[in-house]
């Protein structure tokens, strides 16, 4: 391995000013020569030092061991180098964003599979909602609905086409009767998601004639718990909306009665999604490859 000792000052800077422009204003160089300088950097070591995107960097779990390295004695730095760059073994804290409506990926299988498969990996599965930066909150990857990923990430296709369902169950229907077009959901009980307190209720999307539409209902109950939505309709509470996986299981023993399926057609499904691919870390890479084969 040849690292080139004059790059490191530049990769403290970047570490240090979590910003390419910022790190460039430091040394008094041109942010091209930083991004230059730390693609040569990425290059010498074999893998990914810092993840960028056009909103924020962050330094990878690789990056934070290169500074902590760098704050050593001079003795000590040769050594911490070299281990940097045999990095090529999946190991480290592996950390994903995933959305709690992601069944496919939360229902266990998968993950469980993958960390059978890589001992020294240790994962962090975050389920949230919020739409935010993955890259600035320090997580690796995430997993969104294709139509919400930022245009600057990497997507991996982790299922096929999706559909919503509106469901009830039998008891509910008996008693309410069966709503034959969306626009009379207004007059059902229903029960709604939010992704946070302070946000409305999710108006429920459909499709007539190939023009899109939605329709706000007006929720007796709202969460952001898709388990307490799910076990809410069982117990009769209304009608809900989800992705059909969701309901899928529960469809076919009869217990809910899927509604309007006429005016809901299929939409992208679910991405593991991240940034950038080049020189990436062995850890990530064994995640992509894990659910290219799942698929």
């Amino acid at each position: 391995m040849k690292i080139d000792m004059n790059l490191l000052p530049l990769f403290l800077a970047v570490a240090e000013e979590d910003n390419f422009r910022a790190a460039a204003d430091r040394l008094g160089v041109t942010r091209s020569a930083v991004s230059q300088g730390m693609r040569r950097l990425e290059d010498a070591f074999g893998t990914t030092l810092v993840t960028r995107t056009t909103r924020s960097v962050r330094l990878t779990e690789t990056g934070e061991r290169l500074r902590e390295a760098l704050s050593q004695p001079i003795s000590d730095i040769a050594t911490a180098l070299d281990h940097v760059a045999a990095e090529d073994e999946p190991r480290g804290l592996l950390r994903i964003a995933v959305t709690s409506i992601a069944e496919e990926f939360l229902s266990g299988p998968l993950i469980a599979s993958f960390a059978q498969a890589h001992p020294g990996v240790t994962i962090d599965i975050t389920v949230t909602d919020e739409e935010f930066d993955i890259v600035a909150a320090g997580f690796d990857a995430g997993v969104r609905l294709g139509e919400v990923i930022e245009q600057d990430m990497i997507a991996v296709p982790l299922t096929g086409d999706q559909r919503e369902m509106a469901v009830a169950t039998p008891a509910y229907l008996a008693v309410h009767g069966t709503p034959m077009h969306p626009r009379e959901l207004v007059h059902h009980r229903c029960i709604g998601w939010r992704p946070a307190p302070n946000v409305a209720p999710y108006r429920w999307e459909f499709e007539e004639n190939g023009i899109p539409f939605d329709v706000a209902v007006d929720p007796q109950i709202t969460t952001n718990d898709l388990r307490f939505m799910l076990r809410s309709a069982l117990s009769g509470a209304g009608v809900t909306f989800a992705t059909e996986e969701t309901f899928r299981p529960y469809v076919e023993a009869n217990q809910l009665v899927p509604l309007l399926q006429d005016f809901l057609p299929p939409f992208p499904g679910f991405f593991l999604y991240f940034p950038q691919r080049h020189n990436m870390a062995p850890k990530l890479r064994a995640l992509i490859e894990h659910v290219r084969q799942w698929r």
